[in-house]
């Protein structure tokens, strides 16, 4: 700020010579010595074309016509100002007592151009390196001066950083300024143009002295833009800019304010400020440009959160850092809108929306959440400890605990959108009431249990139906005692009818268990095991996730009764839509087993009648040859035997006749 102090004071002594010399030199005289007095304090070449006109009533001053001054030597972008016409008006009675009171300044259509070299040159710098005279030694420079009222009307301010490129205009200005006391309060209302968006401000500065040396003073500041309103009341400085007070920030569905910025607006979730925005706390902005609020509420589209936030704007990204808390948390922008509702069994396809989750990539994050409930649409949580992270557009949710559906959850969700959009995760379920979590899930009230699960997926999309469509992964199943509704399948055993299906139909069940895999959409099992206690079975097939139909085979026996009646096995096709599915028989696999068993009975009867009727004939042929057969032993082999006894026998009988000569 010191700058203005220099040129403000230079301008004014330049006035008060002005003024003084007004009844003594003509106009164009005075206004060739304040035009040489400038361009030799500031370096700077002042061009006043058209008349100067002093005034004397009603009030003391001096008006002129267009009004010009150069820019610094290395700037290529025009004269530092440039105005249609200034007007200065003096307090009479002060000057006759020797003191220069300025009651109001009025500057028409000025366009101002301020300029920060590449090599940290700036053009509002006169004196010095930057050329001119001026000094801390000129006469006016540094003393105390007020001013009633500062008007600037139809103004344009560039602001260009050459080492950062930065480029700020603002257009279109209308303010009015008031310094009445040099030390005291200063006040301000701006309205202008930003990057298209117009906004107002009224700030109210304590200590205007001790601001213009950047220091923290007392500040009020109310700002609106569109539907946008913020208000501050603390302390700030500007050298460099802090601040630290109380903060209201009402910032609507973000779009005025990221306007004002020159940043795309940001496409948000609902729950995540979509709608809108609202943050109330302590507020401290450090020398560094970090952001801290504690005590903070923060609203987004109705989520009221609370607790302590630190926003760190250095880097390529701001990232965000937090612990929040909240009572009930509704995020089902996340998934696309709600779950037994919009996606639920009834439905003829999933939700076609587009999900746009490019809002992630506006900052990294680190947010610690406690919620009391969370409500994703396609599911409902209770008390909820959730660690949030946003790494480049990529959100992870870490679950540390959820009690959901009377059991916990836990495990990570993922929401990737980095290129177009992916959800992925490895949550594992304990001891869930399934009848409500598959209502929420996907309007599905058939089943009845507790259950423990367990899945492993990852999905890519822009909508939930191209997800479903597109789904891999792999997951396990335990459900405890519960009942399977609208279907009784002991009662189809004992009757080898479908009709068992229906409202008042059900199958109870101790225990049901399963593995899975999911591949490009469809759901696949051969291992599902159920116990009953009238019944047993195991069932394989497919669930096509993305087309929402089933094709599973349950085979499913009946245990004996009381009366020892049972044994029947009969496997049962479930076919069709989840909206409408089709049971039946599969009578000719039935007829199949039946046949398998009947020719599985007659070959073993008829081995059976073989092996005994080869016995009977191996004993008539032992009994006709005289061949008992030992232990182990083959009828050949005994045969054989037998045949060589003989033969041995035989050559005995010749062998003693030859020795007794013949005899």
């Amino acid at each position: 700020m010191r700058w203005i102090v220099r040129s403000v004071f230079a301008i004014l002594l330049l006035v008060v010579l002005a003024v003084g010399a007004l009844f003594l030199i003509p106009a164009e005289r005075i206004a060739g010595v304040l035009v040489a007095k400038f361009n030799a304090l500031t370096g700077r070449e002042l061009v006043i074309s058209g008349s100067v006109r002093p005034s004397v009533w009603p009030e003391l001053g001096v008006q002129t016509g267009p009004v010009s001054i150069s820019n610094a030597a290395w700037s290529d972008q025009g004269p530092m100002l440039v105005a249609e016409g200034l007007a200065i008006s003096l307090d009479l009675a002060a000057l006759i007592g020797g003191e220069v009171k300025v009651t109001a300044i009025e500057a028409l259509n000025p366009r101002i151009v301020l300029e920060r070299s590449a090599e940290g040159a700036e053009n509002w710098m006169f004196g010095g390196a930057s050329g001119g005279e001026i000094s801390t030694d000129t006469p006016g420079v540094g003393a105390p001066f007020t001013l009633g009222k500062g008007t600037v009307a139809g103004g344009v301010l560039l602001f260009i950083d050459h080492g950062t490129d930065t480029r700020v205009e603002l257009s279109q200005i209308a303010a009015e300024v008031a310094i009445p006391d040099y030390r005291g309060q200063a006040d301000l209302a701006l309205s202008a143009v930003m990057n298209g968006q117009a906004f107002d401000a009224k700030l109210t500065v304590g200590e205007f002295a001790t601001f213009l040396d950047g220091r923290l003073v007392p500040v009020d500041l109310a700002a609106s833009a569109g539907g946008a309103e913020v208000t501050f009341a603390g302390r700030a400085g500007h050298a460099p800019l802090m601040a630290e007070g109380a903060l209201v920030a009402r910032l609507g569905n973000l779009r005025e304010v990221a306007t004002l910025a020159g940043i795309a607006a940001p496409v948000l979730p609902d729950g995540m400020g979509a709608r809108s925005v609202t943050v109330e706390g302590a507020l401290t902005v450090t020398e560094v440009a970090s952001v801290h609020l504690r005590g903070g509420k923060v609203n987004l589209d109705g989520n009221a959160l609370s607790g302590d936030v630190d926003l760190l704007t250095a880097g390529d990204r701001p990232k965000l850092s937090a612990q929040i808390r909240t009572g009930e948390l509704k995020l089902t922008g996340l998934t696309g809108g709600e779950g037994g509702q919009g996606g639920g069994a009834q439905a003829t396809g999933w939700p076609n929306d587009a999900i746009d989750v490019s809002g992630l990539a506006a900052m990294d994050a680190a947010v610690a959440i406690s919620a009391e409930s969370v409500d994703l649409g396609l599911a409902k949580f209770g008390p909820s400890q959730i660690m949030m992270t946003i790494d480049r557009a990529r959100a992870v949710f870490d679950i540390r605990r959820i009690v959901a559906y009377q059991g916990t959850i836990a495990g990570q969700f993922v929401v990737n959108g980095r290129k177009g959009l992916s959800v992925g995760g490895d949550l594992n379920f304990a001891g869930l009431a399934l009848e409500p979590l598959l209502r929420d899930f996907g309007g599905y009230e058939r089943l009845v249990g507790t259950g423990d699960f367990r899945i492993k997926f990852l999905g890519v999309g822009n909508t939930i139906n191209a997800i479903m469509q597109r789904l891999e992964g792999s997951g396990s199943l335990m459900f405890s005692k519960g009942e399977i509704r609208g279907l009784d399948i002991p009662g189809m055993l004992r009757t080898l009818d479908t009709g068992y299906v229906g409202e008042g139909q059900k199958t109870i069940f101790d225990a049901i268990s399963a593995s899975f895999i999911i591949a490009d959409g469809v759901l696949s099992n051969d291992d599902l095991a159920l116990q009953a206690p009238y019944i047993t079975a195991d069932g394989a097939g497919a669930v096509d996730l993305g087309a929402r139909t089933l094709n599973y085979r349950i085979k499913a026996t009946a245990l004996a009764d009381v009366e020892g009646v049972g044994g029947i096995t009969a496997p049962l096709l479930i076919r069709g839509s989840w909206a409408d599915p089709q049971f039946s028989l599969d009578l000719e696999s039935l007829a199949k087993e039946r046949l398998d068993e009947e020719m599985a009975k007659l070959q073993a009867a008829a081995e059976a009648k073989a092996a005994e009727l080869e016995a009977e004939a191996k004993a008539k042929l032992a009994e006709e040859l005289g061949v008992q057969q030992l232990e182990g032993e083959s009828l050949e082999d005994a045969a054989r035997r037998r045949a060589e006894e003989a033969i041995q026998a035989e050559a005995v009988k010749a062998l003693e006749k030859l020795l007794n000569g013949g005899n």
